[in-house]
């Protein structure tokens, strides 16, 4: 699509979500389209190439900052709305950017790039339909418009995978363990004979064992551009599903003398990260717990590499390495951001299918509990029945309801159920969907799904539950981690330089058996030239990253 040079490019990072309606943009309510006085034009002019400015430098909280001062100067401007649209994506605003795009269209019917990002929104919110009727806007406005036309092509692929998937699905079909057991069992899952990589060994009953050795062996081969056998990465998911399974909803892990457990935040497929980031935590030992917090894959190009590695830890450490899972280990989301593609790109349709279902058997959150006279308290500081600090990990946030307890997570029904999916907690969703925000109540998300949880809603649930702060990931945060809620609440995000683009950092939280944090941040690691989702199907796969 033409740019001007006066308007940003759509592009598009961060996480999105189920089906949920868009919401407003605060600002919408409030405005109304009036006479502009030749001065406030002018003024909303040169706000908004600082905004262009902004964009362009990544800085998009800023942009949409000056973009907003803009429009309270200008609002009959749509190009205004528009661009706050695309910054507001790469903040993954999608329900805001959904709603500000079509305030653009509103107020210029005729303005194409408006309706593109708008269906670039519905593509990060997973609805591919309305994409496609906002992409046949724009070639009904530029009907040479041949980036657009590839992209709706794509799109109704996608559309059409999605309807064939749903037509084909019985309740009645094998899961995929028990399917690829079965090939297994069969012979049909022999390695090859020309492999030459590093191998597992067998123990005295026959069956494959994960060692140290092949860990470490097995991260070099990825160093080095080549994948293992099928067959090798379907016993290092049977190995960490033969764990999950034996986990309930809420894991429970208790910090002894000179224990520790580092919480790591979004990975999202970037290998090379961490590794770097596996350097500083040290891998799981007797006295060192590590804990990812969902979101290991999608968006990076190397997500096939960091979840066979998570998993072959949890296999070989199974009551030192812990991972809850995300909104992103789900079946919507890998169709969307490139992991379905990349699992069968490198290991076939079987073990896309394989990983779909262990995903589901993921814990949903983690409490973690000191056991040593808690340091730095104060009279404002939570403690366990016990007296002791104790931190409950998950991916998203809060609920939309009150009395929510921690044996009401620890019974949540997880095994092969979808964020979304009928009867299915709300509490599941909400779980890997929800974000804090500054106001104090609940109210809609900025991503267009699920609801966002103030401050005084941390703290009343803390308080129930005798929990000393909730530490979550699921939003970046350019210092790599960021304290809220007057300390109650952690965002802890480990993706840094987020999709090549963002230029945040990494960091990651140790929690020692006292109850004390203490927080590490790192840069980004440089990679071989591969493009975040280079294996996204359809859709998004052909937005410019």
């Amino acid at each position: 699509m033409s740019v001007s040079s006066s308007e940003t490019e759509s592009l598009n990072p961060a996480s999105p979500a189920p089906n949920t309606p868009a919401l407003s943009s605060p600002e919408i309510q409030s405005l109304s389209i009036r006479d502009v006085a030749d001065e406030d034009r002018e003024l909303a002019g040169k706000i908004k190439a600082e905004a262009n400015k902004a964009f362009t430098g990544h800085n998009f909280t800023a942009a949409v900052k000056l973009y907003s001062e803009a429009i309270q100067l200008n609002p009959a401007d749509a190009t205004l709305w528009s661009n706050r649209a695309a910054a507001r994506t790469k903040l993954e605003e999608y329900g805001f950017a959904l709603a500000d795009a079509s305030k653009a269209i509103d107020i210029n019917p005729k303005y194409a790039k408006a309706y593109y990002r708008r269906a670039t929104c519905y593509l990060q919110l997973t609805k591919p339909q309305m994409a496609v009727l906002d992409f046949k806007k724009v070639l009904a406005l530029e009907p040479r418009n041949d980036t657009v036309r590839a992209q709706l092509t794509a799109t109704q692929k996608l559309v059409r995978k999605i309807e064939f998937e749903k037509a084909i699905e019985t309740e009645e079909e094998k899961n995929a363990v028990e399917r690829c057991l079965e090939i297994i069992g069969e012979g049909g899952c022999e390695v090859e004979s020309d492999y030459t990589g590093p191998k597992m060994q067998k123990s005295e009953d026959g069956k494959f064992t994960i060692t140290q050795g092949f860990v470490t062996q097995m991260i070099d081969w990825f160093k080095e551009g080549k994948k293992i056998p099928r067959r090798f990465a379907w016993e290092i998911i049977l190995g960490a599903y033969a764990q999950f399974t034996k986990e309930e909803s809420l894991v429970q892990i208790s910090l002894g003398e000179g224990e520790t457990c580092d919480v790591i935040g979004d990975v999202h497929g970037q290998f090379y990260d961490l590794l770097h980031l596996y350097s500083l935590t040290g891998v799981p030992k007797a006295d060192h717990y590590l804990l990812m917090n969902g979101d290991l894959v999608d968006r990076g190009s190397w997500s096939i590499e960091v979840i066979l590695i998570a998993f072959a830890y949890k296999w070989l450490y199974p009551n030192r390495m812990f991972i809850n899972r995300g909104n992103h280990e789900a079946k919507e989301m890998n169709r969307t951001y490139g992991f379905e593609g990349e699992a069968k790109h490198k290991h076939g349709e079987q073990t896309y299918k394989l990983f779909a279902h262990v995903f589901t058997t993921m814990p949903l959150a983690t409490l973690v509990s000191a056991t040593e006279k808690p340091r730095n308290v104060d009279s404002k500081t939570i403690l366990s029945p016990e007296g002791f600090k104790r931190y409950f990990i998950v991916h998203g946030g809060l609920f939309s309801k009150d009395n929510v307890t921690l044996d009401d997570v620890r019974k949540i029904p997880r095994i092969g159920r979808q964020p979304g999916q009928e009867g299915l907690m709300c509490q599941l969703c909400e779980l890997l969907w929800t974000d804090p925000q500054e106001a104090p109540g609940r109210g809609p998300s900025k991503r267009g799904v699920g609801i966002s949880f103030g401050p005084d809603v941390t703290r009343a649930w803390c308080t129930l539950n005798g929990v000393t702060g909730i530490i979550r990931s699921h939003e970046v945060r350019p210092d790599g981690y960021a304290i809220e809620h007057e300390g109650l609440c952690t965002t802890v995000f480990s993706a840094p330089n987020y999709v090549d683009q963002v230029g945040n950092k990494g960091a990651y939280i140790r929690i020692d058996a006292s109850g004390d944090l203490r927080y590490t941040q790192f840069e980004a690691q440089p990679h071989p030239p591969m493009k975040p989702m280079a294996y996204a199907i359809g859709g998004l796969a052909n937005l410019v990253m």
